[in-house]
C-alpha cells in the first residue's frame, strides 16, 4: 500500500471514490464468506481450550502486540498456561504449524511473534491457517488458554472472547478496503466482547468509554515506557539514566529515530515527549524487512522494539529500542476471565454428557 492512498483513508479524500467498483467487490465477497460462515456452510473448528483473539477491523499496526503482552503476563499470574498464535507475517517459515523458538529470527518466523517468544514466557505458534494452529496448540502442549495475535476475521476458528484494538486514527474515513482501511464494516465494533481504545503516551485522559459505551463494553489502554535496550547487547537502561547517556553523548552527536510501524509518528512523538533531541526520523511501512543499507552507520539509533528483532546481529553498538508496558483498568481483566470460566464449564458440561466410547 502506497503512503499516498494510507493518507487518504485518514484525511477523508474524495478521490478515494474512484476505487469504488473494487470496494464493492471485496464487500460482495468477504460478505459471503461471513454468511457462509454464520449458516454453517463452511466449517468452524471450536477447540477444547478457551481462545481469545485480539485483532482490529482495519490494516495496520494500532497496538495489539502490547496488549497481547499484557495478557500473558496478567494470566499467567493467574496461573494459566499461554500459548500464542499468530500468522507470523514477514517471516520465511514455510512448514506450519511451526513452534517458535526464542531464537528464532524474525526474519525466520515474523517480526510480532519473535518479540513475543524472546519477551514472555509462553508457547508460541505460527500458522496461517489458525484453526489449523488451535489443533497443533491443543494436540502438542500444555496450554489452557490460546491467545490468537490478530485473526478476528478468521471464521473459520471459532473464539470465546474478541477483542477488537482501535488506535487515535479510529476507523479512519470509515470505507472497507481499498476506500478506506477497514477489512470491516464499523457494524462489526458492536459484536466484539471488548473495544480496547489505545490512547497511546497520552497523559491526558480521552474517554473511549464516552464514544463506544452505547453499542459495546469499552476500555482505555495506556502505553508506558519501561526502559532502554540495546539491540545487541539486551542491556537494559532506566529512563533517568538513558537521559544521562544522552546528556554525555555531546551536541556532536547524531541521533536517528527510525521505525517500521502502522504508525511510526506516534513513536517519535514519543520519543520528544521524553526530551530527547532527534536529529533524523525515519519511516518504513510496517513490518519492513530491515537490511544494514537501511540502518544509520554512525551515530546513536533509537528504535521501537518490533524492529529491533529483526536488526540484532548486524546494527552497531550505540542502538537501543524503546521497552513499552500497556496498562489497562483491571475491569478488561475481569471480563477476560469471566468469559475462559464461562467457555471452561462449558466444556467440562459438554464432557460430563458425552457417552464415552
Amino acid at each position: 500500500m502506497t503512503t499516498k492512498l494510507i493518507s487518504a483513508w485518514y484525511s477523508n479524500a474524495k478521490w478515494v471514490w474512484c476505487l469504488f467498483p473494487l470496494t464493492f467487490v471485496f464487500w460482495l465477497l468477504s460478505s459471503t464468506r461471513r454468511f457462509l460462515f454464520r449458516t454453517g456452510l463452511f466449517a468452524s473448528n471450536e477447540a477444547s481450550i478457551p481462545v481469545i483473539v485480539v485483532g482490529n477491523i482495519g490494516v495496520g499496526g494500532n497496538g495489539k502486540t502490547p496488549l497481547v503482552l499484557a495478557l500473558i503476563s496478567t494470566l499467567r499470574n493467574k496461573g494459566y498456561t499461554l500459548a500464542v498464535l499468530s500468522r507470523g507475517y514477514g517471516g520465511s517459515q514455510t512448514n506450519f504449524p511451526c513452534l517458535v523458538d526464542k531464537n528464532d529470527s524474525a526474519a525466520l518466523v515474523g517480526d510480532e511473534p519473535a518479540l513475543i517468544s524472546k519477551r514472555a514466557p509462553c508457547i508460541v505458534v505460527i500458522d496461517p491457517v489458525r484453526a489449523r494452529g488451535v489443533k497443533f496448540i491443543e494436540q502438542n502442549t500444555a496450554a489452557n488458554v490460546i491467545i490468537c495475535d490478530d485473526g478476528l476475521q478468521h471464521y473459520a476458528m471459532k473464539r470465546d472472547v474478541e477483542i477488537c484494538v482501535l488506535d487515535k486514527r479510529g476507523v479512519g474515513n470509515g470505507y472497507l478496503l481499498p476506500m478506506g482501511p477497514l477489512r470491516e464494516g464499523v457494524w462489526r465494533l458492536k459484536t466484539v466482547d471488548a473495544l480496547v481504545h489505545n490512547i497511546g503516551f497520552s497523559a491526558h485522559k480521552k474517554s473511549s468509554k464516552a464514544n463506544f459505551d452505547s453499542v459495546m463494553t469499552a476500555f482505555e489502554m495506556r502505553l508506558q515506557p519501561s526502559c532502554w535496550v540495546n539491540v545487541n547487547t539486551q542491556e537494559k537502561k532506566s529512563l533517568a539514566e538513558f537521559a544521562v547517556n544522552v546528556k554525555r553523548a555531546g551536541e556532536n552527536t547524531v541521533f536517528t529515530a527510525l521505525a517500521g510501524i502502522g504508525d511510526p509518528k506516534r513513536f517519535f512523538d514519543t520519543l520528544e515527549n521524553m526530551q530527547l533531541k532527534l536529529d533524523r526520523t525515519i519511516s518504513f511501512a510496517d513490518h519492513h524487512q530491515f537490511t544494514q543499507d537501511d540502518l544509520p552507520t554512525n551515530g546513536w539509533v533509537l528504535m521501537t522494539e518490533k524492529d529491533a528483532v529483526k536488526c540484532m546481529g548486524f546494527i552497531h553498538k550505540n542502538a537501543w529500542y524503546l521497552r513499552i508496558d500497556a496498562t489497562i483498568d483491571d475491569d478488561f481483566y475481569t471480563l477476560i476471565e469471566d468469559r475462559i470460566q464461562a467457555k471452561s464449564q462449558l466444556l467440562v458440561k459438554k464432557r460430563a454428557i458425552t457417552p464415552r466410547q
